[in-house]
């Protein structure tokens, strides 16, 4: 998939394009029958297919504007994330616009003409049922319609997305994370919930804690990614699987959030970070690895289960002891996974 930041310079092709626009945060299953629908139109007209798509989101963007933070939502995906799940989706480019002041204030019949037909050349438009654009959220369907019908391209829009009755949508995914229900997620989404990044440098106090033996060998070391995003959908002690580092998935427990038994003035400046204690670190992926470290890594993390959120320990001590009560709850889980598998295979068989 190829990528644009911005429209300047963005290679217009002459047979058009079939574009759908949103903010696809997670890239739930109401986002993924948008976008087979959008490749199916695309492929009876021979064009390529194209996603608009903003960063910041418009909300983080008001939100600031305001100083109202609470106006901003919560995020499911880190750019990259969304970024792949679209190519996982089969789109051909997508064009991340940067929502500011100037995107903000334009006027919905000048995105129309500037942005969709002069720069992408549109053939065919799919938005959602509550599709509104441009200054004051003044654009609508019916005026995309009509403007459609004008410059000469196809206008659509896609209902609700339902899975057992419920409404597919960021804000359902949203209040699933927050209440820490990762089967629903899941469902929700069609796949785990996950996120990626690349492992960072962190106060490597893991290390010095925990007694020797314990995971790879030396305290409960972590594998960290730090984000930008100052709030994430999901956040506590999670039951794990670390896609990336070995030929299958890595069992692990791991710590969403802002650290709040740390020192927030520490490196991780109060960000949020993913710290990821794998309980299983092969011999042979350590060999494999530059100086037996992951930094610089992309790996990718997938949320199984919530043990429980994050919690303010007021000692080293009461820490560790907290920690290592995870990793025990985690390897149960993963126990307990195992034998719930192993019963289904073994009744297939049967």
């Amino acid at each position: 998939m190829k990528i644009f930041r911005g429209l300047p310079g963005c290679p217009v092709d002459p047979r058009g394009c079939a574009l759908t626009i949103g903010n696809f945060d997670g890239v739930h299953r109401g986002h993924q029958a948008m976008l087979a629908l959008l490749k199916n139109e695309a492929q009876h007209r021979g064009v390529p297919t194209c996603v608009m798509t903003f960063e910041p989101h418009p909300r983080d963007y008001f939100a600031a504007v305001h100083h109202k933070p609470d106006l901003a939502p919560a995020r499911i995906a880190t750019l990259r994330d969304k970024l792949e799940e679209l190519a996982r989706c089969g789109i051909d480019q997508c064009v991340v616009l940067p929502f500011n002041e100037r995107l903000a204030a334009q006027a919905p019949e000048a995105f129309i003409e500037e942005s969709l037909v002069r720069a992408l050349g549109v053939k065919y438009v799919l938005v959602g049922d509550d599709f509104r654009f441009g200054a004051k959220r003044a654009g609508d369907y019916a005026m995309l319609d009509a403007a459609g019908s004008r410059l000469g391209f196809d206008v659509a829009r896609m209902q609700s997305y339902e899975v057992h009755g419920l409404r597919v949508s960021s804000s359902a995914v949203r209040d699933a994370l927050a209440q820490g229900r990762m089967d629903a997620v899941a469902a929700l989404l069609g796949r785990p919930y996950a996120i990626s990044g690349h492992v960072v440098h962190g106060r490597k106090l893991g290390r010095a804690l925990g007694e020797s033996g314990e995971g790879k060998g030396d305290g409960f070391r972590t594998l960290n990614l730090r984000f930008s995003h100052w709030k994430p959908a999901a956040s506590g002690i999670f039951a794990v699987h670390v896609h990336g580092l070995w030929d299958q998935p890595l069992p692990g427990v791991a710590n969403l959030g802002v650290r709040p038994s740390l020192d927030p003035n520490d490196v991780n400046g109060g960000r949020v970070l993913l710290e990821t204690h794998c309980l299983e670190w092969p011999q042979a992926l350590a060999q494999r690895l530059p100086g037996g470290e992951a930094y610089g890594k992309i790996v990718r993390v997938e949320l199984l289960h919530k043990l429980h959120d994050e919690l303010k320990y007021d000692s080293l001590d009461a820490l560790t002891q907290g920690i290592a009560k995870d990793v025990a709850d985690a390897r149960h889980f993963f126990e307990s996974l195992h034998t719930q598998t192993h019963r289904q295979t073994t009744r297939d068989r049967i």
